[in-house]
């Protein structure tokens, strides 16, 4: 009987977990990194426990504390949520040694799955369809050779791992030469295992994964599909389901071939079966199986009105009807995902740790309301430190409409109103994906962010000056009677002149500069004006004029030093700050 459910994670998926334990009257017992001392999944706990300071590998992955704590707290359960240790069948079987439930598949079905090309084989002895490919190649000799068979381009990949490491798209026999030993050692490094194998590569294919859920006994159902297209580096974006543009008897066939998959080797608990999708050829073949929950599953649930997590937990503790009793209901509706991160899209997609300073929601959606339109799987408020040692997701934004069109705006609006201040975030990259025609038509393929780029409409604030101020015309008035006095430029016809130079209007703000100016360098394309007293100025190290329109161009430094002749000096903006 499971009554005390340790949640072996952190972040949105404690939450809803945390949740979902409160709602079947289960005890939920947190644990948590130093820096996560404050998240919002140790609070929705019952119980929490330190697992010290550190990166996952001293706090998270450490099966030590861990272990302590299950001792010493009397758990009955462990529920992995996704990363971490929810596909370390080691980890499973020390679960089993101690007698504690692992809520989740079984070490012999991680061992199946975990590894690509055993998982391959696997799916071929069930005549499930495979991309032509290798077994582990002993050399780089045997996989020239392999390659060639093949015929260009095809993928190298990792045998272990996932997360889109260890994988690189060779077009030609000479980048098969220079990827194979940065893969091997890449894989290596990540994973304690340096196999790889090749595999056709599909140019413009899509990624698409069936939700299943076994009962260990050898019934499987299927929950849908959903288009997981939209990656970055191999790394989801947004998600969707049901697919888009996917013939109704091709779906069907999905979902009976990857039941079939798993039902040969008696799956247990929830599990995602991937596929390649050719969207010309309306043909698919089999990629990899994730043995966990995974991160996109709330799209699925939404649409069919389940709680995947409440199933494992019924499945776990024996209170699961017979999967043969279930009758699931035709999808409704659309659901789309957007994955929040603490990254910024203008450099890289470096992740942004630091305070948030605020954080606010479209709606008080909870993580585990269901049957909404709008539901929000977050762990953040004001005052939260993102650390740089953790996974940079913030939040999963999700909306549940009658059809996509209402959805992709939906969500659209959604993430307009999310506020996460304090950091940088991806949100605008969100948005602009969802603006492309790409995915409004439902034509998203796994390589298609490769080539997508944006300059956002930022200003990157290198050194903030003396006394800087944002001001604009006529400023703050009409509150004398309350003893606020009038504010706004000091000068206020130097300023109103710039605006006028650059055809703004008399009140678009500006920067008002006093001693010495800032450096900044532009994100976007822009034109600019300084006026009033004058001022070092230079662009790119090339000195330029006072009260004359200047051209920049995205990723040039303005550069503004002391004042030299008057008190204020101003930045005026196309188009205003």
């Amino acid at each position: 009987m499971i009554q005390r459910v340790l949640i072996a994670n952190r972040g949105a998926i404690a939450v809803r977990i945390c949740r979902t334990l409160k709602a079947m009257g289960l005890t939920s017992v947190a644990v948590y990194a130093d820096a996560d001392r404050n998240s919002l999944h140790r609070l929705a706990a019952d119980e929490s426990y330190p697992l010290g300071e550190g990166r996952a590998s001293e706090t998270y992955l450490n099966q030590d504390i861990l272990f302590n704590i299950i001792e010493q707290q009397k758990i009955d359960a462990i529920h992995p949520g996704y990363g971490f240790l929810s596909e370390n069948p080691e980890f499973v079987e020390r679960c089993e040694q101690k007698g504690i439930i692992f809520i989740g598949p079984t070490p012999e079905q991680m061992r199946d799955f975990g590894l690509k090309h055993a998982a391959r084989a696997l799916a071929e002895k069930n005549n499930i369809p495979l991309l032509e490919g290798s077994g582990l190649l002993a050399d780089l000799d045997a996989a020239v050779s392999i390659a060639k068979d093949i015929g260009y381009p095809i993928m190298l990949k990792s045998t272990a791992g996932g997360g889109g490491i260890g994988m690189q798209v060779c077009q030609n026999e000479q980048e098969l030469n220079q990827a194979f030993e940065s893969v091997k050692r890449l894989s290596a490094n990540n994973f304690s295992n340096d196999g790889v194998f090749i595999e056709k590569y599909i140019a413009k294919a899509r990624h698409i994964e069936v939700q299943v859920f076994g009962d260990g006994k050898g019934k499987a159902l299927a929950l849908g599909e959903r288009d997981c297209s939209a990656q970055r580096r191999h790394q989801k974006v947004l998600e969707e389901t049901p697919a888009p543009g996917i013939p109704d008897a091709v779906r069907t066939r999905l979902h009976e071939t990857a039941v079939r998959l798993v039902e040969a080797v008696n799956y247990r608990n929830a599990g995602t079966v991937e596929f390649i999708y050719d969207a010309q050829a309306h043909d698919f073949w089999f990629l990899e199986v994730n043995t966990r929950l995974q991160v996109e599953h709330g799209v699925t649930e939404q649409v069919y009105g389940v709680d995947l997590v409440e199933w494992m937990l019924k499945l776990a503790s024996g209170n699961m009807p017979e999967l043969s009793d279930i009758k699931i209901k035709p999808p409704q509706g659309w659901a789309l995902q957007a994955r929040v991160y603490a990254e910024d899209p203008n450099k890289n997609f470096q992740p942004s740790a630091g305070l948030i300073t605020h954080a606010a929601f479209p709606d008080a959606a909870l993580p585990d309301k269901k049957d909404t339109e709008l539901r929000i799987d977050h762990w953040i408020e004001a005052g939260i430190e993102i650390s740089p040692f953790f996974d940079p997701m913030l939040a999963k934004v999700i909306v549940h409409k009658d059809s996509r069109e209402k959805a992709l705006k939906a969500l659209d609006e959604a993430l307009a109103d999310t506020k996460i201040e304090g950091i940088e975030t991806n949100l605008f990259y969100l948005r602009a994906i969802l603006e492309t025609e790409t995915f409004k038509q439902g034509d998203m393929f796994t390589r298609f962010l490769n080539d997508f780029s944006l300059s956002p409409l930022t200003i990157d604030v290198l050194s903030g000056g003396t006394l800087t101020t944002i001001q604009d015309y006529p400023g703050r008035i009409g509150y004398w009677n309350v003893g606020v006095p009038p504010s706004g430029p000091f000068d206020m016809r130097s300023f109103r002149l710039g605006n006028r130079l650059l055809g703004n209007t008399d009140d678009a703000a500006g920067l008002e500069i006093t001693l010495n100016g800032p450096s900044l360098r532009f994100n976007k394309a822009t034109n600019i004006v300084l006026s009033g007293a004058k001022i070092q100025a230079t662009l790119d190290k090339h000195a330029i004029e006072m009260d004359t329109v200047i051209y920049i161009m995205a990723g040039q430094t303005l550069a503004l030093g002391k004042v030299t002749e008057g008190a204020r000096s101003y930045l005026s903006i196309q188009g205003g700050i």
